[in-house]
């Protein structure tokens, strides 16, 4: 085990999301390690064309990236639909730079898109004031998600937008291995009236405890009301052949021409479907588990440096959480946006169908938190 699985995986994980703002679950990084950021140029053009998969496909390839570069090794991270952000130890910045390196490539050689990335060492965010400290939540028992605070993460993703700490694109054509993604599942319809996207962020020098209050409010509006919850159906995504994100999984594939390997995609997704669609055990492989823990790994709610979630909600439980953060931003407490849509969607990365803690992260599927983000700006320039 290296030092930096000895850190993270020595943090206790804790269970209920309504703990998330208790300070005790949350360590220090070690002063030596990096953050790691990156996220979509001109995502919001991208969402107006109606690019929502490529954006998110884009985001988590940084996380399937970097897992992969370094061998599987556990590290802290997040998605945020048109990005993501994580942490590494002294010995991961190399392979980390390499993976970030040739995302940068991939993203736009394979989906026309600008990915910028960064890697911010942890000493010098604590050198302008703030703090990287994180905690591991377990929405299961198969996995954990890690949730970060101390604002230094909003601050490595504001430099990164300045072009500080920059990571240059690797040469034309470097692929970087991207085992394990995939975008096999449909849209996952509303349930109860909407899927919300939500992002709350503490308004500029505000008192932590008061915005600690608030995000504990929303928790709990969520938590204790039938009207809202994850926006998997209870018996898995759903799933068609062929699927949508054939595409995009093909551009992940390494090595021969992109027809040679849409076809093989084809050929493994069908594969694959007649296994899910009729429950059909292939040696360790049973369909109906894999189906339950990926609605138990779906990662639709998180903390960095501010409270992101997917919510399947009704209308009621929309307007209370709006009245709730208006209310909070008049008091110049919280910067949030809200974002209304009909539909959720899922990116898979799943190294080994045969182990438990692949991981799904959700976005809504019209925009997602790169909509909430645009909404949050807007208040902000009209505030």
């Amino acid at each position: 085990m290296s030092s930096g699985e000895s850190f993270y995986g020595g943090i206790p994980v804790f269970r209920g999301f309504t703990s998330l703002m208790d300070p005790a679950l949350y360590a220090p990084l070690p002063d030596d390690w990096s953050i790691g950021v990156a996220d979509i140029v001109d995502s919001t053009k991208a969402i107006a064309a109606q690019r929502y998969k490529a954006v998110n496909m884009a985001g988590a390839a940084v996380i399937a990236a970097v897992t992969n570069a370094l061998e599987g090794r556990e590290f802290p991270f997040v998605f945020g639909g048109d990005g993501a952000s994580f942490a590494v130890a002294p010995d991961d910045v190399k392979p980390a730079r390499e993976a970030l390196a040739a995302t940068a490539t991939w993203v736009r050689e394979g989906l026309d898109l600008t990915l910028r990335v960064a890697l911010v060492p942890v000493s010098v965010i604590r050198a302008h004031g703030l703090d990287v400290c994180v905690a591991r939540f377990g929405p299961s028992a198969n996995l954990s998600y890690a949730m970060f605070s101390g604002g230094g993460l909003a601050w490595a993703d504001a430099a990164m937008k300045r072009g500080e700490f920059a990571v240059d694109e690797a040469p034309a054509g470097t692929q970087p291995d991207l085992s394990g993604l995939s975008c096999r599942f449909e849209v996952m319809p509303a349930a109860r009236g909407l899927i919300l996207s939500v992002l709350v962020m503490p308004a500029r020098g505000v008192d932590q405890v008061a915005f600690r209050r608030v995000i504990e409010d929303i928790i709990h509006l969520v938590e204790r009301s039938p009207e809202g919850g994850r926006p998997v159906p209870p018996q898995g995504p759903p799933l068609k052949w062929p699927p949508q994100g054939v595409e995009f999984e093909a551009r992940t594939r390494r090595g021969g021409p992109l027809l040679a390997r849409r076809a093989s995609v084809l050929a493994y997704t069908l594969f694959a479907y007649f296994i899910m669609r009729f429950d059909i055990k292939i040696g360790g492989f049973v369909p109906s588990l894999y189906k339950r823990q990926v609605v138990e790994n779906s990662d639709f709610r998180k903390y960095d440096d501010g409270l992101r979630m997917i919510l399947d909600c009704t209308p009621q439980l929309e307007r209370a959480l709006n009245d709730r953060l208006k209310a909070a931003a008049r008091e110049g407490i919280v910067r949030y946006g809200l974002y209304q849509q009909d539909a959720a969607m899922m990116t898979c990365f799943a190294p080994s169908a045969l182990r438990s803690d692949h991981v799904h992260f959700i976005d809504g599927a019209r925009g997602g938190y790169a909509s909430a983000a645009t909404a949050l700006k807007a208040m902000m320039a009209a505030g």
